[in-house]
């Protein structure tokens, strides 16, 4: 296939994503994903899908990365469940403050554009928004909190990370999001009776 471009898919989906993640889903068109991708629009119905399974891909792709990184966060809950919180939050600053990419957090973004997502994407928005509920909760029960207090905090957890990605796209400064963060490990601080 002498002169056929090939291109890196892992690479196009990347500029996908911090396309749709800077600008938002109704706002990306396919020619500004063709500009991020460098592909033409053909290659990119063909290679990648059209925008819906192209934004389904890059919203997967989002979840998996961050998802693993909380799950390591996370996974010294156990014996540590405090310490995790803060590495849980420590994921969302890191990114927050990484200015190779957009501020805040696509799927938040996602969840908050709805009304004008296909049925499909708002679902795994909204699903992927319950995975870090999940994710908590769980990582709250392993730190031995009961249920009725581990489905609060995570709760209560999720929203505040998700306000960090909100409050960060707002121009709220690295300092104050680490405030917001103190406050809320000083409540589960006393919850747990521990300091670690």
């Amino acid at each position: 296939m002498a002169g056929k471009k090939r291109f890196d898919i892992a690479t196009a989906l990347d500029a996908a994503m911090i396309q749709f993640w800077r600008a938002g889903y109704a706002d990306t068109s396919v020619d500004d994903l063709s500009r991020a991708t460098g592909l033409n629009r053909s290659s990119i119905y063909s290679s990648l899908g059209d925008k819906d399974t192209l934004f389904m891909r890059c919203l997967e792709r989002y979840t998996t990365r961050y998802g693993d990184k909380y799950d390591a966060a996370l996974s010294c809950a156990a014996d540590r469940p405090l310490a995790a919180a803060r590495a849980f939050f420590d994921v969302t600053l890191e990114r927050i403050a990484d200015p190779g990419l957009p501020d805040g957090c696509l799927v938040a973004q996602t969840v908050m554009a709805t009304p004008v997502l296909s049925a499909s994407v708002a679902a795994r928005a909204r699903e992927a928004i319950g995975f870090q509920h999940t994710r908590l909760r769980a990582a709250l029960k392993a730190g031995r909190l009961h249920d009725e207090a581990a489905e609060s905090f995570a709760t209560h957890l999720a929203a505040v990370n998700q306000s960090l990605a909100v409050m960060s796209r707002a121009g709220t400064s690295t300092e104050q999001l680490r405030a917001i963060v103190d406050v809320t490990l000083d409540a589960l601080a006393q919850t747990l009776g521990t300091s670690d």
